[in-house]
């Protein structure tokens, strides 16, 4: 993959920033507030760099920048970009952790979660971006630590740089690859992530459907759950829930970080300076991130947040194309959509938003999050009442929120229904459930044979349509399909 072009300017850390990196003034964190909060904000501000500075010792140290000539990085632009790894560590669990939530096996001590996360210049929105573990990556030529050996440029699954460089070599893989310079790198393995957690009182979660995965324990109903560290830690692994595996593990954990920083910002954890410092101890205790990430900027990570909405998150997943590639050794790799992510890493290195966000103070419509996108169910709409053109509406209304309308409307002999009924073949159950959140009322009745169009009839009890949505977007060839905070947390 060919790595895109560089701007001028590269940087290395915190400590060292030259000139032509700008960093933002500290006074500047796109904090609306009022002068009161701004105040006490403040004040916290001041307590919280006294009381953090002690937890710098629980951080371990890695440095994933040793080696790397400026020449050969990405230039620096606006904000902070951070690489987020997940490793499946487990050393520290107890045996009964182990048996309870499936992590008996022994560690492949590589990246099961790879995240860059790009934080504005004002503070005031982060942008989280999933990286396919099995993409497919170029590592970069580079030198065995342990036995000296050279190695020349070849191609990998992404998650493989790790098991080969360790944090070095995935850094310089993923820079290469996005062309976005790495400001910080964080690694979190299965017993911080289960600690943090339950450090924050647990993270809700919504689902329109069940979801059971044998091989992580995973069993969850439909509606509200409240998780815990360990049931976290089986949501965010599962990919054997349905056929999108890794793709749909992905929306989840971006669904479940969304849920967290929601938590985090609204609990008053950022606005309690003992509380902070103890969710703070708890979360670095099992981290490791390079030597320039410091209290300092921990707090000033906090400090940003306590301004932060649902919606100033934005994720999204690099976009994919629809061929795999094959690798040498064998196996296949997802493969980047060659234009689409280079307008995603673009924006990131342009410090611009990836997604549409709702304008200030304006609160974003309510949808119904469903199990089937809208888009992939077809419906045929008939009025079953003496209202002329009730038919028309409904299908109109149904179209404007994502569903397929099928046919003309027509109308029923009797043109006397007192229900809106639809019915559908049982082998579309899951479809004519999405369609029902949009009819709420409406009388399921399964009809052997019908085939994948669904019948609405309308009946008299009809009041409107209630707009529903998926829980990701569909992600069409050369789209980013970027989702906000809000649209990412339950309603």
């Amino acid at each position: 993959m060919t790595a895109p072009s560089r701007s001028s300017g590269p940087a290395q850390r915190r400590t060292t920033r030259p000139a032509g990196r700008r960093r933002p003034p500290r006074t500047r964190w796109g904090l609306r507030t009022s002068a009161v909060a701004a105040g006490l904000l403040l004040a916290a501000g001041g307590v919280g760099h006294a009381m953090v500075t002690g937890v710098e010792t629980r951080i371990g140290r890695v440095d994933p920048f040793l080696g790397m000539p400026t020449d050969e990085r990405p230039g620096g632009g606006s904000g902070l970009n951070f690489l987020v790894v997940g490793t499946d560590g487990r050393d520290k669990l107890t045996k009964e952790e182990k048996r309870t939530y499936h992590l008996g096996g022994a560690p492949c001590h590589c990246t099961d979660t790879l995240m860059l996360v790009h934080l504005s210049a004002e503070r005031d929105r982060a942008s989280i971006i999933s990286l396919p573990r099995d993409s497919y990556a170029e590592v970069p030529a580079h030198q065995d630590a342990a036995t000296g050996r050279r190695h020349p440029r070849h191609p990998v699954k992404l998650n493989s740089a790790y098991a080969e460089g360790g944090p070095n070599l995935t850094v310089r893989t993923v820079e290469h690859m996005t062309g976005v310079h790495i400001d910080h790198y964080l690694e979190v393995d299965f017993t911080s992530f289960m600690r943090s957690v339950d450090a924050v009182g647990g993270v809700e979660i919504c689902t329109p459907r069940p979801l059971r995965d044998s091989f992580t324990g995973l069993d969850l109903p439909p509606g509200r759950s409240l998780l815990g560290g360990g049931q976290a830690l089986q949501y965010v692994r599962s990919r054997h829930i349905d056929a999108s595996a890794d793709l749909g593990r992905m929306h989840r954990q971006q669904r479940f970080l969304a849920s967290l920083i929601h938590k985090i910002t609204s609990s008053g954890v950022l606005m309690n300076p003992i509380r902070f410092k103890d969710v703070a101890e708890t979360m670095l205790e099992s981290v490791r991130a390079d030597s320039g990430f410091a209290a300092n900027d921990l707090v000033d990570l906090g400090q940003a947040m306590r301004g932060f909405t649902p919606s100033s998150s934005e994720f999204v997943s690099v976009p994919l194309t629809k061929e795999n590639l094959r690798l040498p050794g064998g196996g296949q790799a997802v493969r980047w959509d060659p234009v689409a992510s280079q307008q995603l890493f673009q924006a990131v290195r342009d410090d611009r938003p990836i997604a549409e966000h709702p304008a200030k103070g304006a609160k974003p419509p309510h949808a119904t999050v469903v199990d089937v996108p809208p888009s992939e169910v077809r419906v045929h709409v008939d009025n079953g009442t003496a209202r002329p053109g009730l038919g028309d509406t409904v299908a109109d209304a149904l179209h404007a929120t994502g569903f397929v309308t099928a046919g003309v409307p027509g109308n029923t002999a009797r043109g006397a229904a007192a229900r809106t009924v639809i019915d559908y073949d049982p082998r579309w159950d899951r479809s004519a459930r999405s369609l029902a959140a949009a009819l709420p009322g409406a009388q399921l009745r399964p009809v052997a044979g019908r085939g994948p169009v669904l019948q609405v009839t309308v009946g008299a009890d009809f009041k409107a349509v209630t707009p529903v949505r998926a829980e990701q977007p569909p992600q069409t060839p050369g789209s980013v399909g970027a989702i906000t905070g809000d649209e990412a947390v339950c309603p």
